[in-house]
């Protein structure tokens, strides 16, 4: 895998891997879902293996790839994974080959992942772009976290307790976003993606047609 970190994929260039994570609760998965309908083609999600149980509503193959603990034992096994790490009790890892396939076809790439795993990728594909979500406060990471009615008292202070340790982090990434508002967030979060498309080494390769004939009578 190369990993040149640039995007756009139309016409040749190789899409941006971007890394996004944050604290349990803190809105990445409904940023990220949001953001995917916003900017449309172009850009895709990663889908993950886990070994963790479908939550209601959830789609093997569109959310997540649900295996158990053996198979994905036997994947880390035979190298199949870009980066992997345990989460609570459970299991979680990244297609390399599916990674690469979609960058290579010019898609600009979300990887939902925490620090441990963030920290495999930029060692992998140092141009990889990370982006850092944080919560306003800790009460409102706990009002999230109770909001979704899914975990008892003992699991909400353990994924808050967790959440500190995670947010420790914050410094390893390029751009860092605070979900207060989320249209703001979400707005934020868009802009960094036109932003890096933006990019004159990008541009120049995007719009090579383009250069050349407004430059040809400089020639």
């Amino acid at each position: 895998m190369s990993g040149d970190g640039s995007t756009g994929g139309r016409e040749g260039v190789r899409g941006t891997l971007y890394i996004i994570s944050a604290p349990s609760g803190a809105g990445k998965t409904s940023l990220v879902s949001a953001l995917l309908e916003k900017q449309g083609e172009g850009l895709t999600l990663s889908v993950s293996h886990t070994t963790r149980q479908p939550r209601p509503g959830e789609v093997d193959g569109k959310d997540y790839h649900f295996v158990d603990s053996a198979v994905f034992r036997e994947m880390i096994d035979a190298g199949v994974f870009l980066e992997h790490a345990q989460v609570f009790d459970n299991f979680y890892g990244t297609s390399r080959l599916s990674v690469d396939e979609q960058l290579s076809a010019g898609q600009d790439v979300i990887l939902e992942i925490d620090w441990q795993g963030a920290r495999q990728v930029r060692k992998a594909l140092p141009k990889a772009v990370g982006i850092f979500i944080l919560p306003p406060s800790r009460e409102a990471l706990e009002q999230r976290l109770r909001g979704r009615m899914q975990d008892d008292d003992e699991v909400i202070a353990r994924r808050m307790a967790d959440a500190a340790s995670e947010m420790t982090h914050y410094r390893e990434y390029d751009y860092l976003i605070i979900n207060d508002d989320f249209e703001v967030a979400l707005e934020e979060l868009a802009a960094v993606m036109r932003c890096r498309r933006l990019q004159l080494p990008l541009q120049a390769q995007r719009q090579a047609g383009l250069l050349a004939a407004l430059l040809e009578a400089a020639d």
